[in-house]
């Protein structure tokens, strides 16, 4: 299936990664590839070294990169593991010959990546065509893994949707609605959940949406944003570690870098934004770190208008020193 996806911030991005000739780049969130090839078309001797937990990215994807695979190398793994990348030099790394292919980030500081760039949140693929159910405005299981394998091949640790909403305590529902989510009808909205579940399994997203339309107010209803966003995003952040994921990330990807090598990170709300803000904080009091940026980089009037979901996008930018 071909992406639909449309990259946000995708020139303030390179552009902040000041990239040099020869560079090596990781795109830690490679999705609809945008920014991957991007990099490669403005400088013909840079390698790209793609990360995504959703194996099936490289295939919508791969027309855009014929006679480029020998600069490119896809490797199917959470950005948290960015550590575990092991035993190949990326910049003498083979062409891409399968969706699985392995790179490394095993080279010293002194000759390690140039550049990082970490694309948080939701892609409209996994939205529009991945069928797990991210997506309130469609009927689709619940199972809200980022990992396209969890779909196919449950393993036991896989945590769905499904398991959050019919096994999760009143108490902890509410909890990450609230925190995650920043949901103000948190308690209502996990009181449904509870109370329906008891009659029947809840096993779809239109059942949720209905559950949390009965738990709100008439008015929440009809306001602009829509009333199930937050409890989505909510379930969608625990069931896959979000935030975990990203201090982990950061902090791996951080020692990575070479010096004078930079990490953009582009966030959506508030929680991922506080954690990057807080991480680029701590690095530059401990002068390991210099900020690229110091204002967040916003999308324009014109960018939005093209894609409105780049309208709650925040760039920061970092540099190891």
């Amino acid at each position: 299936m071909e992406s639909v996806h449309k990259t946000v911030l995708l020139q303030e991005t390179i552009d902040g990664l000041n990239l040099k000739n020869n560079s090596v780049v990781v795109d830690a969130t490679f999705g609809g590839g945008g920014h991957s090839l991007e990099i490669l078309l403005r400088n013909p001797n840079t390698k790209v070294i793609a990360i995504d937990q959703d194996s099936t990215v490289w295939e919508r994807v791969k027309e855009k990169f014929k006679g480029l695979e020998n600069r490119i190398s896809f490797t199917n793994k959470n950005f948290r593991d960015i550590d575990k990348l092991e035993n190949i030099d990326p910049v003498r790394s083979r062409p891409l010959e399968h969706e699985s292919a392995t790179i490394t980030l095993g080279r010293p500081a002194s000759n390690g990546i140039d550049g990082i760039i970490f694309d948080l949140g939701l892609s409209s693929d996994q939205l529009e065509n991945s069928g797990r159910g991210f997506s309130f405005m469609k009927d689709e299981p619940l199972l809200m893994q980022m990992k396209s394998s969890a779909k196919e091949n449950p393993s036991p640790e896989d945590v769905t949707a499904l398991d959050v909403v019919n096994t999760w305590s009143e108490k902890s529902l509410a909890d990450i609605i609230y925190g995650y989510g920043e949901e103000k009808f948190s308690r209502r909205i996990a009181k449904g959940i509870v109370e329906t579940r008891q009659k029947k399994k809840i096993e779809t997203t239109t059942e949720l949406v209905e559950i949390i339309s009965q738990a709100v107010p008439a008015a929440y209803r009809r306001a602009r944003l829509h009333f199930a966003t937050r409890t989505f995003q909510a379930i969608r952040i625990a069931v896959n570690d979000e935030l975990g994921s990203l201090e982990q990330g950061l902090s791996k990807g951080f020692d990575a870098l070479k010096i004078g090598g930079r990490i953009a990170t582009i966030s959506f709300h508030s929680l991922e934004d506080r954690i990057v803000k807080r991480f680029y904080k701590k690095k530059v009091t401990e002068g390991k770190g210099k900020l690229v940026n110091k204002k967040i980089i916003l999308a324009d009037n014109s960018e939005i208008k093209n894609n409105p979901r780049a309208r709650s996008a925040k760039l920061r930018i970092i540099e190891k020193i």
